[in-house]
Formats: C-alpha cells, structure tokens, sequence
C-alpha cells in the first residue's frame, strides 16, 4: 500500500517518475524563455539541487511527502525562469487581489521554506538530533539560504548591470523586497515544519524499513 508519508516495497517508483516528469517539464520550459540570461541565473539553483537528489538517491530516500514539497519549488522556480518572475503569468491573482504587483516570487519563496520538511526528515532518519532540534536547524537553515540568496540576487543585479539584472532581482520597484522575501522563506519553513510534525515520515514501520 501507498502512502504520503512513507514508503513501502513497491512504491519507490513515485520518486522516480515525479523526477522524470519535472526533468520533462524544465527541458520544455528551457525553449525560448523571455530571457535567456535570466533563464540561465535561473535555472542554476534547479539544475544544482534537482542533481543533488537525484545522485543521493540509491543513497537516502525521503518521504513522498518530502519530495512532492521539494518537487513544487522547482517546477515554479523553473517557471519562473522561463517568463522571469516579474512576469510571470499570474495576473489574475493580481487583479483579484487588488495587489501592486506580481507576487508570483513570493510563492515561489515560500515554497523554498518547504525543504525544511525534508531537512528535519533526514536529520530525525539519520538520529543526528532530537525532534524539536531537527526543526529548529531545518528553520535555521531555510532563513540561512533565505538571506544568501538575496546577497546573490544582489551581487548578480550589480555585476550585470542591465535589465537582466534588474529581472533577476525582481524586486518590482519594493525597497523591501529582500526582507520580504526572507520572511516568505521562514513562514514557508514554519508551514512545512507544522506539516511534518503532523505526518512524522520518520516513524512507522516503512521508515524502519527504507531507512
């Protein structure tokens, strides 16, 4: 039997396919993007994390729950890539929400909160901490990128100078996009970390066998 927040004999094949799929879906989304500069910015933190779980894979092997959270930032960072987040085709939410601009990245943000799901998951499979330490870290970690990424956003728009530059920072003209941002990030990690103290992947009778 199949389950959300585990695995057992015969459901390995979940992983798999849901990379395939995404795999399929970043190769079409690679094809004429409205700038293949930002694209190329873009797509980097993709490429580097899709390899990363895809060579640990005979290695260790999260929930399915993990890899749907981990699955839903890059395909919409991967989208995001393709028109640049400022314009993404999200303008309906917009007008529905009266907003002043295009809060397509902040979504993605958040859901780069979802990989503490997946930290604390291997922190606790790993018995490296307790519980509430592995959320913390996992929290901690989330904010550390958070606030990495935002320097890197920063140092691209300066060095490049340009209009690609400005795309890449997508900051839409909000001097507090970078603060912003982070806290998408953390309430994000927070959201994920509630998630997974509901479903703790880490125990039962498929972790125990898978893990």
């Amino acid at each position: 039997m199949r389950r959300l927040d585990g695995h057992t004999t015969s459901a390995g094949i979940y992983p798999q396919l849901l990379g395939s799929v995404f795999l399929l879906f970043f190769i079409w989304m690679s094809i004429a993007p409205v700038s293949r500069d930002v694209w190329l910015a873009e797509a980097i933190p993709v490429i580097i994390v899709f390899t990363a779980l895809a060579a640990s894979f005979n290695l260790f092997r999260f929930s399915h729950a993990a890899y749907t959270l981990m699955a839903f930032w890059l395909f919409w960072h991967t989208i995001g890539g393709h028109y640049t987040f400022a314009h993404a085709p999200f303008g309906w939410v917009t007008e529905q929400f009266s907003f002043q601009r295009n809060h397509f990245d902040r979504i993605g943000h958040f859901s780069v909160g979802f990989y503490a799901f997946a930290m604390a998951e291997w922190l606790l499979k790993k018995r490296l901490c307790g519980a509430i330490m592995a959320c913390f870290f996992s929290l901690f970690l989330i904010m550390s990128v958070a606030a990495g990424y935002e320097i890197i956003e920063w140092w691209y728009a300066v060095a490049d100078g340009g209009d690609a530059g400005i795309e890449f920072l997508g900051s839409q003209g909000d001097i507090w996009d970078a603060q912003k941002d982070m806290l998408a990030d953390t309430l994000g990690a927070l959201t994920a970390l509630l998630l997974f103290w509901i479903i703790r992947p880490d125990r039962g009778r498929a972790a125990q066998l898978h893990y």
